[in-house]
């Protein structure tokens, strides 16, 4: 049922993904894996999924005949969703996710909390103009100067910096209290994250996110 892989993975969800963040994804994680009906996806961009998890309750007839049995592992437990599920069964160095912030927004803030959690790999969710991933405990990316750096506390935390224009030294951070949305980088940035802090830089910013993973 678990995916090992040595190269990061793209894993596509249900809703539609366009072909320039497959493109995107991609480049960084060669590797193809699906939730449920994202298989359908999938195949409609000519990608054959390496694994398809889910509850198998959107997945179509014809996805099902293609995709050889090997490669789908249906979960029929009600208390995960398909990301999780998907998730927990993969090892890889990173996950770049598409297809999970679409119009559902009980969906995309449920896959935000399975982030927090730390199930599974790294994970870099593209979300519209947008990345998101949980900060590790040290993180340095190659910012050019201007680039918008947001972070956003799924519990409390606090953290410390280098290049943003805000520093987050000795500040504490809460859901329900301060957020560090929109600051911005001077130049390289340097972050040191104590407690559950998702990243959130510009969807461009994935292949500086990749190397720095």
């Amino acid at each position: 049922m678990r995916l090992s892989s040595a190269r990061p993975v793209t894993l596509i969800g249900g809703p539609p993904v366009g072909r320039a963040d497959l493109d995107l994804a991609l480049r960084p994680a060669p590797v193809v894996a699906a939730a449920d009906s994202g298989a359908d996806t999938a195949l409609s961009h000519g990608l054959m999924p390496a694994a398809v998890w889910g509850d198998f309750d959107s997945i179509s007839a014809r996805a099902r005949s293609e995709i050889p049995l090997a490669n789908q592992h249906p979960i029929a437990e009600q208390d995960s969703t398909d990301f999780e599920k998907c998730l927990s069964n993969l090892d890889a160095p990173f996950v770049v996710a598409l297809g999970f912030s679409g119009a559902r927004h009980d969906h995309f803030l449920s896959a935000l909390g399975v982030i927090a959690r730390r199930i599974g790999p790294p994970c870099l969710l593209v979300a519209g103009e947008d990345v998101i991933t949980l900060a590790p405990p040290r993180l340095a990316l190659d910012l050019a100067p201007g680039t918008r750096v947001s972070l956003f506390a799924m519990a409390p935390a606090s953290g410390r910096s280098s290049g943003l224009k805000w520093p987050l030294d000795g500040l504490a951070f809460a859901p329900t209290g301060l957020s560090g949305t929109s600051n911005e980088a001077t130049g390289p940035v340097t972050l040191e994250c104590e407690g559950p802090m998702l990243l959130i830089l510009p969807r461009s910013e994935l292949p500086t996110l990749a190397r720095a993973f």
